[in-house]
Protein backbone atom coordinates (compact mmCIF):
# COMPACT_ATOMS: atom_id res chain seq x y z
CA UNK A 1 0.00 0.00 0.00
CA UNK A 2 1.31 3.22 -1.66
CA UNK A 3 -1.38 5.40 0.52
CA UNK A 4 -2.04 5.82 3.86
CA UNK A 5 -4.96 8.58 5.22
CA UNK A 6 -4.63 9.85 9.25
CA UNK A 7 -6.83 12.14 11.18
CA UNK A 8 -5.49 15.20 13.03
CA UNK A 9 -6.49 18.50 14.35
CA UNK A 10 -5.76 22.32 13.31
CA UNK A 11 -6.32 25.45 15.29
CA UNK A 12 -8.18 28.55 14.32
CA UNK A 13 -8.72 30.42 17.23
CA UNK A 14 -11.18 28.39 19.92
CA UNK A 15 -12.21 25.90 17.00
CA UNK A 16 -10.17 22.95 16.00
CA UNK A 17 -10.77 21.89 12.84
CA UNK A 18 -10.22 18.23 11.08
CA UNK A 19 -7.43 17.97 8.99
CA UNK A 20 -6.94 14.56 6.82
CA UNK A 21 -3.15 13.75 6.73
CA UNK A 22 -2.98 11.84 3.20
CA UNK A 23 0.45 10.57 2.76
CA UNK A 24 1.98 8.94 -0.79
CA UNK A 25 4.92 6.85 -1.99
CA UNK A 26 5.74 7.16 -5.80
CA UNK A 27 8.65 5.86 -7.49
CA UNK A 28 11.12 8.83 -9.12
CA UNK A 29 13.94 10.23 -7.29
CA UNK A 30 13.65 10.81 -3.52
CA UNK A 31 12.20 13.80 -2.62
CA UNK A 32 9.55 14.73 0.63
CA UNK A 33 7.03 17.63 0.14
CA UNK A 34 4.37 18.89 1.94
CA UNK A 35 1.53 20.34 0.11
CA UNK A 36 -1.66 22.24 1.89
CA UNK A 37 -0.70 25.54 3.04
CA UNK A 38 1.71 24.49 5.88
CA UNK A 39 3.53 27.14 7.68
CA UNK A 40 6.96 27.50 8.29
CA UNK A 41 7.41 24.98 11.37
CA UNK A 42 5.06 22.57 9.39
CA UNK A 43 7.95 22.89 6.60
CA UNK A 44 10.62 22.09 8.55
CA UNK A 45 8.87 18.57 10.25
CA UNK A 46 10.53 17.00 6.95
CA UNK A 47 13.84 17.13 9.00
CA UNK A 48 12.62 16.48 12.03
CA UNK A 49 10.16 13.37 10.78
CA UNK A 50 13.29 12.23 8.97
CA UNK A 51 15.65 11.78 11.90
CA UNK A 52 13.21 10.19 14.19
CA UNK A 53 12.25 7.59 11.70
CA UNK A 54 15.97 6.81 11.30
CA UNK A 55 17.00 6.94 15.08
CA UNK A 56 13.92 4.62 16.01
CA UNK A 57 15.14 2.10 13.32
CA UNK A 58 13.12 2.22 11.00
CA UNK A 59 13.76 2.31 7.08
CA UNK A 60 13.33 5.87 5.61
CA UNK A 61 11.68 5.48 2.25
CA UNK A 62 13.94 6.39 -0.89
CA UNK A 63 10.97 7.38 -2.90
CA UNK A 64 8.55 10.09 -3.89
CA UNK A 65 7.06 11.39 -0.77
CA UNK A 66 4.09 13.65 -0.92
CA UNK A 67 1.79 14.70 2.59
CA UNK A 68 -0.99 16.21 1.81
CA UNK A 69 -2.81 18.16 4.31
CA UNK A 70 -6.49 18.30 3.98
CA UNK A 71 -8.31 20.88 3.50
CA UNK A 72 -6.16 23.14 0.95
CA UNK A 73 -7.29 26.15 2.17
CA UNK A 74 -6.88 25.77 5.93
CA UNK A 75 -3.54 27.53 6.97
CA UNK A 76 -1.41 24.68 8.93
CA UNK A 77 0.86 25.94 12.09
CA UNK A 78 3.21 24.15 14.99
CA UNK A 79 4.47 21.04 15.20
CA UNK A 80 1.66 18.97 15.73
CA UNK A 81 1.37 16.82 12.40
CA UNK A 82 4.99 15.31 13.46
CA UNK A 83 3.27 12.43 14.32
CA UNK A 84 0.52 11.70 11.91
CA UNK A 85 3.22 12.29 9.22
CA UNK A 86 5.17 9.86 10.36
CA UNK A 87 2.84 7.59 10.93
CA UNK A 88 1.57 7.76 7.48
CA UNK A 89 5.15 7.43 6.11
CA UNK A 90 5.34 3.69 8.13
CA UNK A 91 2.25 2.78 7.43
CA UNK A 92 2.53 2.99 3.41
CA UNK A 93 5.87 1.60 3.50
CA UNK A 94 4.32 -0.99 5.09
CA UNK A 95 6.55 -1.16 7.77
CA UNK A 96 3.33 -0.87 10.29
CA UNK A 97 0.06 -2.36 9.79
CA UNK A 98 -2.48 0.91 8.75
CA UNK A 99 -6.05 -1.04 8.80
CA UNK A 100 -6.91 0.57 12.42
CA UNK A 101 -5.50 4.24 11.61
CA UNK A 102 -9.26 5.45 11.06
CA UNK A 103 -10.10 4.70 14.49
CA UNK A 104 -7.93 7.58 16.01
CA UNK A 105 -6.78 11.06 15.68
CA UNK A 106 -3.06 11.85 15.91
CA UNK A 107 -1.24 15.19 17.29
CA UNK A 108 2.24 15.53 18.73
CA UNK A 109 5.70 17.03 17.67
CA UNK A 110 8.77 14.78 17.16
CA UNK A 111 12.54 15.14 18.98
CA UNK A 112 14.89 14.20 16.79
CA UNK A 113 15.12 10.80 18.76
CA UNK A 114 11.40 10.03 18.38
CA UNK A 115 10.35 10.94 21.60
CA UNK A 116 7.09 13.15 21.63
CA UNK A 117 7.21 16.47 22.57
CA UNK A 118 4.13 18.37 24.23
CA UNK A 119 1.63 20.62 22.10
CA UNK A 120 -0.94 23.30 22.45
CA UNK A 121 -4.18 23.18 22.05
CA UNK A 122 -4.61 19.38 23.51
CA UNK A 123 -7.75 20.49 25.17
CA UNK A 124 -9.51 22.45 22.09
CA UNK A 125 -8.89 19.44 19.89
CA UNK A 126 -10.58 16.73 22.25
CA UNK A 127 -13.36 19.36 22.55
CA UNK A 128 -13.35 19.05 18.59
CA UNK A 129 -12.94 15.77 18.61
CA UNK A 130 -16.09 15.03 20.94
CA UNK A 131 -18.37 17.49 19.22
CA UNK A 132 -17.53 16.29 16.04
CA UNK A 133 -18.71 12.53 16.72
CA UNK A 134 -21.79 13.86 18.98
CA UNK A 135 -23.04 15.64 15.82
CA UNK A 136 -22.61 12.47 13.60
CA UNK A 137 -24.21 10.39 16.59
CA UNK A 138 -21.02 8.41 16.23
CA UNK A 139 -18.42 6.97 19.06
CA UNK A 140 -15.58 10.02 19.08
CA UNK A 141 -12.16 8.00 17.81
CA UNK A 142 -9.67 7.45 20.19
CA UNK A 143 -6.55 10.26 20.00
CA UNK A 144 -3.19 9.51 20.34
CA UNK A 145 -0.57 12.32 21.74
CA UNK A 146 1.92 13.33 24.17
CA UNK A 147 2.01 12.41 27.33
CA UNK A 148 2.74 15.65 28.95
CA UNK A 149 -0.60 16.68 27.38
CA UNK A 150 -2.36 13.73 28.78
CA UNK A 151 -3.84 15.44 31.83
CA UNK A 152 -5.79 18.49 30.21
CA UNK A 153 -7.23 16.15 27.08
CA UNK A 154 -8.69 13.58 29.69
CA UNK A 155 -10.55 16.52 31.35
CA UNK A 156 -13.26 16.29 28.70
CA UNK A 157 -14.90 13.23 30.33
CA UNK A 158 -16.17 11.41 27.08
CA UNK A 159 -12.72 11.13 25.42
CA UNK A 160 -10.35 8.21 24.96
CA UNK A 161 -7.11 9.44 25.81
CA UNK A 162 -4.36 7.22 24.60
CA UNK A 163 -0.91 8.74 25.81
CA UNK A 164 2.33 8.02 24.48
CA UNK A 165 6.52 9.13 25.37
CA UNK A 166 7.88 8.04 21.87
CA UNK A 167 6.92 7.16 18.08
CA UNK A 168 8.27 3.87 18.98
CA UNK A 169 5.47 3.75 21.80
CA UNK A 170 2.64 4.38 19.27
CA UNK A 171 4.04 2.10 16.73
CA UNK A 172 4.19 -0.83 19.09
CA UNK A 173 0.96 -0.42 19.82
CA UNK A 174 -0.15 -0.76 15.86
CA UNK A 175 2.21 -3.18 15.25
CA UNK A 176 2.33 -5.32 18.31
CA UNK A 177 0.27 -8.45 19.25
CA UNK A 178 1.93 -8.70 22.86
CA UNK A 179 -1.54 -6.54 25.00
CA UNK A 180 1.56 -5.17 26.81
CA UNK A 181 2.93 -3.34 24.30
CA UNK A 182 -0.51 -1.54 23.77
CA UNK A 183 -1.27 1.99 24.95
CA UNK A 184 -3.43 2.30 27.92
CA UNK A 185 -6.17 4.84 28.43
CA UNK A 186 -5.07 7.71 30.67
CA UNK A 187 -7.64 8.98 32.76
CA UNK A 188 -6.96 12.14 34.87
CA UNK A 189 -6.02 11.90 38.67
CA UNK A 190 -8.05 13.46 40.93
CA UNK A 191 -8.58 17.48 41.22
CA UNK A 192 -7.91 20.14 43.50
CA UNK A 193 -10.48 20.28 45.66
CA UNK A 194 -10.09 24.13 46.89
CA UNK A 195 -7.58 26.18 44.93
CA UNK A 196 -5.27 28.17 47.47
CA UNK A 197 -5.27 31.85 47.44
CA UNK A 198 -4.04 34.53 49.47
CA UNK A 199 -5.64 35.21 51.81
CA UNK A 200 -7.93 38.37 52.70
CA UNK A 201 -6.86 38.51 56.63
CA UNK A 202 -3.66 39.65 56.03
CA UNK A 203 -4.90 42.88 54.97
CA UNK A 204 -4.85 45.34 57.43
CA UNK A 205 -7.63 47.64 57.84
CA UNK A 206 -9.09 49.02 54.77
CA UNK A 207 -12.61 47.71 55.49
CA UNK A 208 -14.32 49.97 53.31
CA UNK A 209 -12.36 48.46 50.26
CA UNK A 210 -12.79 44.98 51.48
CA UNK A 211 -16.44 45.79 51.48
CA UNK A 212 -16.74 46.91 48.33
CA UNK A 213 -14.54 44.16 46.97
CA UNK A 214 -17.32 41.97 48.58
CA UNK A 215 -19.86 43.52 46.77
CA UNK A 216 -17.51 43.00 43.53
CA UNK A 217 -17.09 39.40 43.78
CA UNK A 218 -20.80 38.76 44.36
CA UNK A 219 -22.13 40.21 41.22
CA UNK A 220 -19.34 40.10 39.27
CA UNK A 221 -18.83 43.77 39.24
CA UNK A 222 -15.67 45.71 37.81
CA UNK A 223 -13.73 47.71 40.08
CA UNK A 224 -11.52 50.77 39.96
CA UNK A 225 -9.33 51.35 43.28
CA UNK A 226 -7.89 55.13 43.41
CA UNK A 227 -5.50 55.86 46.03
CA UNK A 228 -1.77 56.74 47.05
CA UNK A 229 0.92 54.33 47.23
CA UNK A 230 1.31 51.71 49.61
CA UNK A 231 -2.27 51.52 50.49
CA UNK A 232 -2.83 47.73 49.42
CA UNK A 233 -3.98 48.06 46.06
CA UNK A 234 -2.21 45.18 44.43
CA UNK A 235 -2.71 42.95 47.69
CA UNK A 236 -6.09 43.72 47.82
CA UNK A 237 -6.47 42.36 43.90
CA UNK A 238 -4.12 39.25 44.60
CA UNK A 239 -6.45 38.29 47.07
CA UNK A 240 -9.42 39.08 45.47
CA UNK A 241 -9.44 35.73 43.53
CA UNK A 242 -9.94 33.86 47.04
CA UNK A 243 -13.44 35.20 47.59
CA UNK A 244 -14.80 34.94 43.59
CA UNK A 245 -17.83 32.04 43.73
CA UNK A 246 -16.44 28.57 42.74
CA UNK A 247 -15.90 27.86 39.60
CA UNK A 248 -18.46 25.18 37.89
CA UNK A 249 -16.71 22.41 35.89
CA UNK A 250 -18.23 23.95 32.75
CA UNK A 251 -16.34 27.34 33.65
CA UNK A 252 -13.32 25.87 34.41
CA UNK A 253 -12.93 23.80 31.36
CA UNK A 254 -14.15 26.86 29.51
CA UNK A 255 -10.98 28.76 30.91
CA UNK A 256 -8.28 25.48 30.62
CA UNK A 257 -9.18 25.63 27.22
CA UNK A 258 -8.12 28.87 26.72
CA UNK A 259 -4.91 28.72 28.36
CA UNK A 260 -4.18 25.54 26.79
CA UNK A 261 -3.67 26.90 23.30
CA UNK A 262 -0.58 29.33 24.54
CA UNK A 263 1.26 27.26 27.02
CA UNK A 264 -0.58 24.22 27.87
CA UNK A 265 -3.11 24.01 31.21
CA UNK A 266 -1.71 22.42 34.52
CA UNK A 267 -4.39 20.21 35.94
CA UNK A 268 -2.90 21.51 39.34
CA UNK A 269 -5.00 24.96 38.12
CA UNK A 270 -8.16 23.26 37.80
CA UNK A 271 -11.22 25.78 39.13
CA UNK A 272 -8.63 27.93 40.17
CA UNK A 273 -9.45 31.83 39.14
CA UNK A 274 -7.06 32.71 36.39
CA UNK A 275 -5.27 36.04 37.43
CA UNK A 276 -3.92 37.98 34.75
CA UNK A 277 -1.71 40.92 35.80
CA UNK A 278 -0.09 42.34 32.75
CA UNK A 279 2.68 45.10 32.92
CA UNK A 280 1.69 48.99 31.85
CA UNK A 281 4.12 48.88 28.89
CA UNK A 282 2.04 45.90 27.07
CA UNK A 283 -0.01 46.40 23.54
CA UNK A 284 -3.11 46.70 22.46
CA UNK A 285 -2.30 43.21 20.73
CA UNK A 286 -1.04 41.75 24.11
CA UNK A 287 -4.08 42.92 25.79
CA UNK A 288 -7.17 41.45 23.25
CA UNK A 289 -5.33 39.25 21.36
CA UNK A 290 -4.17 38.70 17.45
CA UNK A 291 -1.02 38.19 15.40
CA UNK A 292 -0.69 36.54 11.96
CA UNK A 293 -2.47 33.24 13.86
CA UNK A 294 -4.81 35.15 16.24
CA UNK A 295 -3.42 34.38 19.58
CA UNK A 296 -5.73 34.75 22.78
CA UNK A 297 -4.42 37.58 24.75
CA UNK A 298 -4.86 39.19 28.13
CA UNK A 299 -8.45 39.40 28.35
CA UNK A 300 -9.22 35.83 27.12
CA UNK A 301 -6.24 34.38 29.53
CA UNK A 302 -8.14 36.04 32.24
CA UNK A 303 -11.34 34.74 30.66
CA UNK A 304 -13.59 33.52 34.01
CA UNK A 305 -10.95 34.98 36.24
CA UNK A 306 -9.73 38.44 37.07
CA UNK A 307 -7.71 40.77 34.59
CA UNK A 308 -5.94 43.18 36.88
CA UNK A 309 -4.23 46.55 35.23
CA UNK A 310 -2.07 47.91 38.10
CA UNK A 311 -0.94 52.09 37.38
CA UNK A 312 -3.92 52.42 35.06
CA UNK A 313 -3.04 55.75 33.71
CA UNK A 314 0.36 54.67 32.81
CA UNK A 315 -0.89 52.11 29.98
CA UNK A 316 -1.52 53.92 26.87
CA UNK A 317 -4.77 55.34 26.19
CA UNK A 318 -5.47 53.57 22.77
CA UNK A 319 -4.52 49.97 24.56
CA UNK A 320 -6.94 50.79 26.94
CA UNK A 321 -10.18 51.20 24.90
CA UNK A 322 -9.62 48.01 23.46
CA UNK A 323 -11.27 46.90 26.95
CA UNK A 324 -14.66 49.12 26.16
CA UNK A 325 -15.84 46.22 23.82
CA UNK A 326 -15.09 43.11 25.75
CA UNK A 327 -16.38 44.57 28.94
CA UNK A 328 -19.53 44.67 27.56
CA UNK A 329 -19.91 41.30 25.27
CA UNK A 330 -18.04 38.95 26.68
CA UNK A 331 -16.03 38.16 23.79
CA UNK A 332 -13.20 39.52 21.29
CA UNK A 333 -13.32 38.73 16.93
CA UNK A 334 -10.09 39.23 16.18
CA UNK A 335 -9.99 39.71 11.98
CA UNK A 336 -7.33 39.39 9.82
CA UNK A 337 -7.31 39.21 5.89
CA UNK A 338 -7.06 35.44 5.38
CA UNK A 339 -8.59 34.34 8.62
CA UNK A 340 -10.96 35.35 11.82
CA UNK A 341 -10.65 34.17 15.45
CA UNK A 342 -13.53 33.97 18.34
CA UNK A 343 -11.81 33.60 21.90
CA UNK A 344 -13.84 34.50 24.95
CA UNK A 345 -13.31 37.19 27.42
CA UNK A 346 -15.63 37.04 30.70
CA UNK A 347 -13.40 38.79 32.64
CA UNK A 348 -13.44 40.66 35.84
CA UNK A 349 -11.54 43.91 35.81
CA UNK A 350 -9.83 45.08 38.60
CA UNK A 351 -7.54 48.45 38.20
CA UNK A 352 -5.15 50.20 40.61
CA UNK A 353 -3.98 53.97 39.91
CA UNK A 354 -3.03 56.98 41.95
CA UNK A 355 -4.67 60.05 41.92
CA UNK A 356 -2.37 62.02 40.62
CA UNK A 357 1.21 62.24 39.19
CA UNK A 358 2.78 62.16 42.78
CA UNK A 359 0.41 59.69 44.18
CA UNK A 360 -0.17 61.55 47.62
CA UNK A 361 -3.11 63.65 46.61
CA UNK A 362 -5.29 63.79 49.56
CA UNK A 363 -3.09 61.64 52.03
CA UNK A 364 -2.91 62.76 55.58
CA UNK A 365 0.81 64.20 55.25
CA UNK A 366 -0.08 66.78 52.68
CA UNK A 367 2.95 66.10 50.65
CA UNK A 368 1.54 66.18 47.56
CA UNK A 369 2.31 69.34 45.23
CA UNK A 370 0.86 69.03 42.29
CA UNK A 371 -1.41 71.62 40.74
CA UNK A 372 -5.15 70.99 39.83
CA UNK A 373 -4.15 70.86 35.95
CA UNK A 374 -1.43 68.08 36.58
CA UNK A 375 -4.49 66.22 38.34
CA UNK A 376 -7.07 66.91 35.76
CA UNK A 377 -4.82 66.01 33.24
CA UNK A 378 -3.51 63.12 35.50
CA UNK A 379 -7.31 61.74 35.68
CA UNK A 380 -8.29 62.12 32.40
CA UNK A 381 -5.97 59.70 30.84
CA UNK A 382 -8.82 57.23 31.41
CA UNK A 383 -11.40 57.85 29.10
CA UNK A 384 -15.12 58.97 29.82
CA UNK A 385 -16.35 55.99 27.82
CA UNK A 386 -14.34 53.56 29.59
CA UNK A 387 -14.67 54.51 32.97
CA UNK A 388 -18.62 54.61 32.55
CA UNK A 389 -17.68 50.70 31.82
CA UNK A 390 -16.27 50.38 35.39
CA UNK A 391 -18.88 49.70 37.68
CA UNK A 392 -17.30 50.83 41.02
CA UNK A 393 -14.62 53.20 42.16
CA UNK A 394 -13.46 53.54 45.53
CA UNK A 395 -10.86 55.45 47.46
CA UNK A 396 -8.39 53.47 49.14
CA UNK A 397 -6.82 55.45 51.37
CA UNK A 398 -3.88 55.65 53.77
CA UNK A 399 -3.84 53.99 57.06
CA UNK A 400 -2.92 55.73 60.19
CA UNK A 401 0.21 54.64 61.85
CA UNK A 402 -1.18 53.22 64.70
CA UNK A 403 -3.14 50.45 62.40
CA UNK A 404 -0.16 49.80 60.37
CA UNK A 405 1.70 48.85 63.95
CA UNK A 406 -1.46 46.33 64.45
CA UNK A 407 -1.48 42.71 63.41
CA UNK A 408 -3.92 41.89 61.06
CA UNK A 409 -7.53 40.94 62.14
CA UNK A 410 -9.56 41.04 59.47
CA UNK A 411 -11.66 38.56 57.95
CA UNK A 412 -10.64 35.49 56.01
CA UNK A 413 -11.32 35.06 52.51
CA UNK A 414 -13.04 31.91 53.33
CA UNK A 415 -15.44 33.98 55.73
CA UNK A 416 -16.08 36.72 53.05
CA UNK A 417 -16.34 33.62 50.23
CA UNK A 418 -19.32 32.48 51.99
CA UNK A 419 -21.52 35.42 52.20
CA UNK A 420 -20.38 35.80 48.30
CA UNK A 421 -21.25 32.26 47.26
CA UNK A 422 -24.62 32.40 48.89
CA UNK A 423 -25.57 36.19 47.32
CA UNK A 424 -24.25 34.69 44.24
CA UNK A 425 -26.74 31.74 44.31
CA UNK A 426 -29.46 33.94 44.92
CA UNK A 427 -28.68 35.49 41.44
CA UNK A 428 -28.69 32.24 40.43
CA UNK A 429 -32.02 30.92 41.34
CA UNK A 430 -33.72 34.54 40.61
CA UNK A 431 -32.23 34.81 37.00
CA UNK A 432 -29.68 32.43 36.29
CA UNK A 433 -26.66 34.73 35.70
CA UNK A 434 -24.77 37.30 37.61
CA UNK A 435 -25.84 40.79 38.12
CA UNK A 436 -23.60 42.54 36.43
CA UNK A 437 -24.47 40.61 33.01
CA UNK A 438 -27.90 41.38 33.12
CA UNK A 439 -30.06 43.18 30.00
CA UNK A 440 -31.70 46.23 30.08
CA UNK A 441 -35.16 44.38 29.94
CA UNK A 442 -34.41 42.44 32.72
CA UNK A 443 -32.60 44.65 34.90
CA UNK A 444 -36.54 46.14 34.38
CA UNK A 445 -37.75 43.23 35.85
CA UNK A 446 -34.96 41.93 38.66
CA UNK A 447 -34.07 45.55 39.92
CA UNK A 448 -36.96 47.30 41.08
CA UNK A 449 -35.66 49.81 43.78
CA UNK A 450 -38.69 51.00 45.64
CA UNK A 451 -40.11 54.33 46.00
CA UNK A 452 -37.59 56.32 48.62
CA UNK A 453 -34.59 54.09 46.74
CA UNK A 454 -36.16 54.91 43.00
CA UNK A 455 -36.23 59.34 43.92
CA UNK A 456 -32.80 58.76 45.59
CA UNK A 457 -31.38 57.56 42.58
CA UNK A 458 -33.15 60.03 40.53
CA UNK A 459 -31.63 63.07 42.90
CA UNK A 460 -28.38 61.53 41.68
CA UNK A 461 -28.42 60.47 38.43
CA UNK A 462 -29.40 64.70 37.68
CA UNK A 463 -26.81 65.77 40.04
CA UNK A 464 -23.99 63.67 38.93
CA UNK A 465 -24.88 63.66 35.06
CA UNK A 466 -24.68 60.34 34.85
CA UNK A 467 -25.63 58.37 31.63
CA UNK A 468 -28.25 55.75 30.93
CA UNK A 469 -25.61 53.01 31.55
CA UNK A 470 -24.21 54.33 34.43
CA UNK A 471 -27.56 54.54 35.50
CA UNK A 472 -28.29 51.24 35.42
CA UNK A 473 -24.65 49.75 36.30
CA UNK A 474 -25.83 51.39 39.61
CA UNK A 475 -28.41 49.65 39.60
CA UNK A 476 -27.22 46.49 39.11
CA UNK A 477 -24.36 47.01 42.01
CA UNK A 478 -27.65 47.95 44.32
CA UNK A 479 -29.18 44.50 43.75
CA UNK A 480 -25.96 42.62 44.18
CA UNK A 481 -25.86 44.73 47.81
CA UNK A 482 -29.17 43.72 48.38
CA UNK A 483 -28.54 40.47 47.74
CA UNK A 484 -25.51 40.06 49.98
CA UNK A 485 -28.43 41.15 52.78
CA UNK A 486 -30.38 38.90 51.55
CA UNK A 487 -33.05 41.30 50.82
CA UNK A 488 -35.98 40.36 48.36
CA UNK A 489 -36.00 44.04 47.10
CA UNK A 490 -33.73 46.99 46.42
CA UNK A 491 -34.10 49.89 49.66
CA UNK A 492 -32.50 53.26 49.92
CA UNK A 493 -29.68 51.98 51.78
CA UNK A 494 -28.79 49.59 49.10
CA UNK A 495 -29.46 52.13 46.33
CA UNK A 496 -27.06 55.07 48.90
CA UNK A 497 -24.01 52.32 49.01
CA UNK A 498 -24.14 51.74 45.44
CA UNK A 499 -23.95 55.42 44.93
CA UNK A 500 -20.73 56.03 46.65
CA UNK A 501 -19.02 53.63 44.44
CA UNK A 502 -19.65 55.38 42.03
CA UNK A 503 -17.54 58.76 43.04
CA UNK A 504 -14.20 58.24 43.60
CA UNK A 505 -12.14 59.85 40.62
CA UNK A 506 -14.68 62.54 38.74
CA UNK A 507 -18.17 62.69 39.06
CA UNK A 508 -18.87 62.14 34.82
Amino acid sequence: MSLAVLKSRALSGMEAPEVTVEVHLANGLPSFTIVGLPETEVKESKDRVRAALQNARFEFPAKRITVNLAPADLPKESGRFDLPIALGILAASGQIPGDTLDQYEFAGELSLSGELRPIRGALAMTFAICKSAEAASAVPPAFILPRANADEAALVAEATIYPADSLLQVCAHFAGVDPDTKLSRHTVKALPSRPAYPDFAEVKGQLQAKRALEVAAAGNHSVLMVGPPGTGKSMLAARFPGILPTMTDQEALESAAVQSLTSGFSVSKWKSRPFRSPHHTASGVALVGGGGTPRPGEISLAHRGVLFLDELPEFSRHVLEVLREPLESGHITISRAARQADFPARFQLIAAMNPCPCGYLGHVNGKCRCTPDAVARYQDKISGPLLDRIDMQIQVGALPHQDLLKQADGEASAVINARVEQAFERQISRQGKANNQLSTIEIDSHCQPDAAAEQLLRNAMTKLNWSARAYHRVLKVARTIADLAAAPHIGQSHVAEAIQYRRALREH
